[in-house]
């Protein structure tokens, strides 16, 4: 009789320990396969960054000293600066940067050509402030953008992307479908895409606005683009409103734009006035060093931005994608206790029978 209530008691108590430990265990394993979201970083890079900017005249007075501020910027902020302008460059492709050039550039039987020019390039092609010693090798960072024309997209601004037209918002998204490809193949570099500034002129201003939303929210997801090397900045809508914007603040992506698809800084004409080359070098610096630290962290680009005018909402804040690990059932995962306490329980009541 004693010896039946010692075996009772050993199996009971084994197989408490197995229903302590079994989901113990489970928990374990699963607390280990959550990764922890990482922190976007407003902050300049450590080290002195190469960067080139692909621009014409509204990018050249964005750059100046004495106008946008844009080249002493990025100097204070650790680039080291060049760019490219009317004339540059192997057959002259400095000369084109309509959006339907953008392929030539990036797409086409001469890019490694203009490629290997534009990742060499170490001059000035403007005025403006740049830190006084180049670091070497190549660009790291490209940076480009089309002019004020660029705004005046024909179509319908839902249309979707085509391979014929010129400058119309189909064939527009077209094109930087065709150059994703490129960027896909060169990880090893950032590629920022300015969006063209805004017209006066209302008569295209919807479908502008339409392409350019396309641009921020659309364009990367469409293309399942999940590499960090692509990131847009939205010059097009902070100048359509002193309160449209698109910055960092607060830890988050803030974009923020109004009811006006149109130029609410001009100049005399379309080219954007001093304080508005100055809003965007005051928004883009924060904005460019977070896209910066996401690419050469490796961690994914820049996030879908759902942005409405502001009679429907007033701002809108994104927060950086996290991904979350799932358990694969191999490396980090605890071992199940109840796979090791199981054998231990039967071979207890065998020997405790075998007594018996």
């Amino acid at each position: 009789m004693k010896k039946q209530v010692n075996l009772l008691l050993y199996g009971l108590i084994s197989l408490l320990i197995v229903v302590v430990a079994v989901p113990w265990s489970v928990d374990a394993a699963s607390s280990r396969s959550i990764s922890a979201p990482q922190a976007d970083n407003p902050n300049p890079p450590d080290h002195t960054v190469k960067l080139i900017f692909i621009h014409h005249s509204t990018g050249e007075n964005w750059l100046r000293d004495d106008y946008g501020g844009l080249g002493q910027a990025l100097a204070d902020n650790n680039y080291f600066v060049s760019d490219t302008n009317y004339g540059w460059g192997p057959d002259s492709i400095g000369d084109r940067t309509d959006i339907p050039n953008w392929t030539e550039w990036f797409a086409s039987d001469q890019t490694s050509l203009y490629m290997n020019a534009l990742f060499n390039e170490s001059g000035q092609n403007s005025s403006y402030t740049r830190l006084p010693d180049d670091p070497g090798g190549e660009n790291q960072i490209i940076l480009f953008k089309s002019c004020f024309p660029n705004s005046a997209l024909e179509g319908g601004p839902g249309d979707s992307p085509s391979a014929d037209g010129w400058l119309t918002v189909g064939h527009a998204k077209y094109i930087y479908n065709e150059i994703l490809r490129y960027f896909g193949t060169h990880p090893e570099n950032l590629f920022v895409v300015v969006s063209a500034p805004p017209l006066s002129d209302p008569t295209y201003a919807e479908n502008a606005r339409a392409f350019n939303q396309w641009l921020v929210n659309d364009w990367l997801d469409e293309n399942n683009y999940t590499l960090p090397n692509v990131a847009i900045f939205d010059f097009y809508n902070i100048l359509t409103a002193r309160d449209a914007h698109h910055r960092y603040n607060s830890g988050t992506i803030e974009h923020t734009s109004s009811s006006s698809n149109t130029l609410a800084y001009p100049s005399g004409d379309d080219h954007p006035s001093e304080a508005g080359s100055r809003k965007a070098t005051e928004e883009f610096l924060p904005l460019l060093n977070t896209f910066y630290h996401r690419w050469a962290d490796g961690q994914f680009s820049q996030p879908s931005v759902e942005t409405q005018p502001q009679a429907e909402a007033t701002s809108l804040i994104t927060e950086p994608s996290t991904t979350t690990a799932e358990p694969d059932g191999h490396g980090n995962s605890l071992p199940c206790l109840g796979s090791i306490l199981f054998p231990l329980v039967f071979i207890g009541v065998t020997l405790a029978l075998k007594r018996k």
